[in-house]
């Protein structure tokens, strides 16, 4: 089969690979429809290879058509249409139990002390082949795959992988009351759409925070209020407390992560180490990285007092400096943590209607073949032809 592997910093290749198999009992062979490229992916075209190995399987975004199925499974068949959660969970383990899949205690790589495995993510997890490829093993296939209705365009369903449960745990896990404000740092395919969750739950005031020109004429469009992160500089703050009768707003999602821009001390170090070999850079990553926290500390200053910082954008340093003499002294409640997929799949999938009130059919700017992958990395990593979400096609 072909697949998107990764052979280096900014080296991802379309290849030919042996196809998958069935490997055990419950195993599912899905032929890929459509496979997303998400924002994390780009951590592993930048960041990420001391955790990588030539050769490896990316992408978590995947939606696609029963091929084959293992002797245990029975409630799928070959041409049942389904979506691939981004987490490898069992969904009968303690922690599946509790809605926290991304937490499995029978995918959890305890070698790494790390949670459940993901598709197409490194060592850290798994290093389980991913779904930007033709075909794609799945375990778990009684349990792990959404089967959704035949008929729609895969727009309709692929973001179920990860965007909409993504987006939705992130402003779930901002608590925004009734009535309430929230402002939303980045606006990429989690910050867009977490946006129009928030508005479709009943915010009254939703601000969007970017750099990128596009973005910010995108969800205005979508009736949020929005600020250009360069631009207001200093001022951000101010502007928020304008519309916010001074307190600023009762949630901030913090939807950028790693990525944030400033901070370029922070960023010669990550950059440093993806010049390392391996057996260095891991120990130093894990130990002593740093991460570049632009984004998370503006959304402290910007949460009311009480409020809520929800994170959903991912963050990889294990010394990072937080202000908590701030965070204390304004009461502040911080959530985070991977999306628990299947914990959100009941409020979600009534959404994903004609009516669309979320803007899925049209929530993609790019569609490509899956053999234009590379083309489609290196265009979203510097963010070209104002890309915000690309569908891959096999």
């Amino acid at each position: 089969m072909r697949a998107l592997t990764w052979h280096g910093k900014r080296d991802v290749r379309v290849e030919t690979v042996p196809d998958p198999r069935i490997e055990k009992p419950d195993d599912v062979i899905v032929r890929i429809t459509s496979s997303g490229i998400c924002g994390s992916d780009l951590h592993l075209y930048e960041l990420f290879g001391p955790y990588l190995d030539p050769g490896d399987i990316l992408g978590h975004e995947p939606m696609g058509v029963i091929e084959y199925v293992g002797p245990e499974v029975h409630t799928l068949k070959p041409g049942d249409r389904v979506v691939i959660p981004f987490n490898v969970s069992c969904r009968d383990c303690h922690m599946c139990d509790r809605g926290l899949h991304s937490q499995c205690e029978t995918t959890q790589v305890r070698e790494r002390s790390t949670g459940a495995s993901l598709f197409g993510y490194t060592k850290l997890y798994g290093q389980v082949p991913g779904g930007q490829a033709e075909l794609l093993r799945v375990p778990f296939g009684n349990r792990l795959p959404i089967k959704v209705p035949d008929g729609p365009p895969d727009d309709r369903y692929v973001y179920l992988s990860d965007v909409l449960p993504t987006a939705w745990q992130a402003v779930e896990y901002a608590d925004i009351p009734d009535g309430g404000t929230l402002t939303v740092l980045g606006l990429g395919p989690i910050g867009d759409m977490a946006t129009r969750i928030a508005q479709h739950r009943g915010a009254r005031l939703v601000i969007g925070i970017d750099p990128v020109a596009e973005r910010l004429s995108r969800a205005s469009a979508h009736g949020v209020t929005c600020f250009d992160a360069r631009r207001e500089g200093a001022e951000l703050t101010e502007a928020v407390h304008e519309l916010t009768e001074g307190r600023g707003t009762d949630a901030v999602i913090d939807a950028v992560g790693m990525e944030a821009h400033g901070a370029p001390f922070a960023k010669a170090a990550q950059w440093v180490t993806t010049l390392l070999p391996d057996s260095v850079a891991q120990p130093l990553m894990e130990r002593a990285g740093v991460d570049r926290l632009t984004a998370l500390h503006t959304a402290i200053e910007l949460v009311r007092r009480g409020g809520t910082v929800s994170v959903s954008g991912v963050y990889g340093g294990a010394a990072s400096p937080m202000p908590l003499l701030t965070m204390f002294d304004k009461q502040i409640q911080l959530r985070m943590g991977q999306a628990n997929v299947w914990r959100w799949v009941e409020d979600i999938l009534p959404l994903l209607t004609e009516a669309d009130p979320l803007g899925v059919d049209s929530f993609k700017t790019h569609d490509m073949p899956l053999e234009d992958a590379p083309k489609a990395y290196a265009m979203f990593q510097a963010k070209e032809d104002a890309m915000v979400k690309t569908l891959l096609h096999p």
